[in-house]
């Protein structure tokens, strides 16, 4: 074999290793941004679980004095229920379009339901004055305001993912390994995107 034919079996395993290094690294990057976004979810999780801790409390605290009010205390009772099942879904798979989307109906149904019981609170001075109430209603906005936080970095992590995987060469790669298009956490209405007014 003479020096042509070595010389073009180094470029055919250069090119090969080269190819090789490229797959792994834009795989090992799509993984990593995964995981990022996946991560990301946990965070909200927390939060979520922690917002959804708060409403019994909340609703035993109310329920003394609302005692009129039965329908809207059932209404946040039943929200919290389906936002903890729609939040199960989506821990499951963090970034399905389904389990996102679920997730986001069902929260803010919540939050909708969470506005008219604090609403009407305003009717009920000794309900407003109560000290439970008012501790409960804190920790309700901290927690928000958290959840707040934790969804944005979770769509920073998703749209990080999602356009390393959209982008050559990780676009073969995302194909080849099935790395299917994460869904972003938006809320769906500019009511939603508020946390719920609480004055006390």
């Amino acid at each position: 074999m003479g020096t042509g034919g070595i010389v073009a079996i180094v470029i055919v395993v250069v090119v090969v290793l080269a190819l090789l290094i490229g797959t792994i690294a834009a795989y090992n990057g799509l993984v990593r941004r995964r995981n990022a976004y996946q991560n990301a979810f946990a965070q909200i999780d927390v939060q979520l679980t922690r917002r959804h801790d708060l409403i019994p409390n909340l609703v035993e605290t109310a329920k003394a004095y609302l005692r009129h009010e039965r329908q809207t205390l059932e209404a946040v009772v039943a929200a919290r229920g389906g936002a903890m099942q729609a939040q199960q879904a989506a821990r499951v798979n963090p970034g399905d379009p389904g389990a996102m989307q679920q997730l986001d109906g069902a929260e803010n149904v919540l939050s909708q339901a969470l506005g008219r019981l604090f609403a009407l609170t305003e009717s009920y001075p000794d309900l407003k004055a109560n000290q439970n109430m008012m501790q409960l209603s804190e920790e309700l906005t901290s927690t928000e305001n958290r959840v707040a936080f934790a969804r944005q970095g979770y769509n920073d992590s998703v749209m990080g993912y999602n356009t390393k995987r959209e982008v050559f060469p990780g676009n073969l790669i995302a194909g080849m390994f099935g790395f299917a298009p994460a869904a972003l956490l938006a809320a769906e209405t500019p009511e939603a995107r508020q946390a719920p007014r609480i004055s006390f």
